[in-house]
């Protein structure tokens, strides 16, 4: 499976949220939403996105737009690591069942048993507007790729 594309309205998912509530399709709706998936917390390329991320989230906030990162990590095992790194947006877990939400966006690396690198950004309706999928979970997506995500998620 490959990952959404432009134009594919996002399925039914859920998610936990730091308190453990679900975190599903409805709340992306009404708003610019880009959701940052990545393999697992504290490692070094994860550490290093979610750090630079941080450092452009009023830049995101100036267009519309939300991050969230998205792992198949615990919620306590996220929130260890946004507080560790002082980081403040939303991490969301898809813990159990393992990676189920990243399959539903074609996000989840099989070989690894792990959310893959991937950027999926989804407009105010549900619907993506822009996505890319890592090469290798060791490749970081730069913060302008998410920028120039967002240019082209408003084209047209």
């Amino acid at each position: 499976m490959s990952i959404l594309a432009p134009g594919t309205p996002v399925p039914e998912f859920t998610l936990k949220r730091e308190d453990r509530s679900d975190f599903t399709r409805e709340d992306l709706l009404g708003h610019t939403t880009v959701l940052v998936f990545y393999p697992f917390a504290f490692s070094p390329v994860c550490t290093d996105q979610l750090q630079i991320y941080e450092e452009a989230l009023e830049d995101f906030a100036a267009q519309g737009a939300i991050l969230y990162g998205v792992s198949t990590d615990a919620g306590w095992s996220q929130k260890a690591f946004r507080e560790k790194l002082g980081v403040s947006f939303e991490q969301l877990s898809d813990f159990e069942p393992k990676g189920e939400a990243a399959r539903a966006f074609g996000a989840y690396f099989e070989p690894g048993g792990m959310t893959n690198r991937a950027l999926v950004i989804v407009g105010p309706d549900g619907v993506v507007r822009w996505s890319h999928l890592a090469d290798s979970p060791g490749d970081l997506p730069g913060v302008g790729l998410i920028f120039d995500g967002l240019a082209a998620s408003t084209v047209g």
